[in-house]
């Protein structure tokens, strides 16, 4: 059954207890990742492989404010809301409602910053806060976390590299 999570603003970010950080270098422009990341939303599962499904829950244009459901493969489902769209640099939602239990506030954010060699520096990150067994699982799922997430990004980057600049 999905509970409501609390409502957290970006500052979370920095403040959470819980943080996940993966960094990666991608070949693809931020402008072509940033579309990738944000454009459709049912791409999700070709680069990020961990998604079953993935859908925006109302009509365009998206943006702050928009809402996602995302399933992930195993049954967990999330409920989101995007709360930063800055094109092309950042992207963040939060986590409105979820069923994984024990979880009280989580917000994700994709930043891309221009690489010196063209491509982009990315780097992903969970905030969450959660009851004491849950932050121990987390700990323990770090370094899995950490390569389904630089895989997906090797993926989203074969697959922005191929999407034009600016799209």
């Amino acid at each position: 059954m999905a509970k409501r999570l609390r409502p957290v603003t970006e500052e979370f970010l920095a403040e959470a207890p819980v943080r996940l950080v993966t960094a990666a270098t991608l070949r693809a422009k931020p402008e072509a990742v940033f579309a990738e990341l944000t454009d459709d939303a049912s791409t999700l599962p070709l680069w990020f492989r961990e998604v079953r499904s993935a859908a925006y829950t109302g009509p365009p244009p998206y943006g702050v404010g928009a809402g996602r459901a995302v399933s992930l493969r195993g049954g967990t489902h999330f409920v989101e809301s995007v709360i930063v769209w800055e094109r092309p640099g950042r992207f963040a939602y939060r986590v409105e409602e979820t069923g994984l239990p024990g979880v009280r506030a989580w917000i994700e954010e994709w930043l891309l910053t221009p690489a010196a060699d063209g491509g982009t520096e990315l780097r992903f990150t969970i905030a969450l806060d959660a009851a004491a067994p849950v932050r121990g699982a987390v700990a323990l799922a770090r370094p899995g976390v950490r390569r389904a997430v630089r895989r997906a990004a090797g993926r989203l980057d074969a697959r922005a590299y191929g999407v034009p600049a600016g799209s």
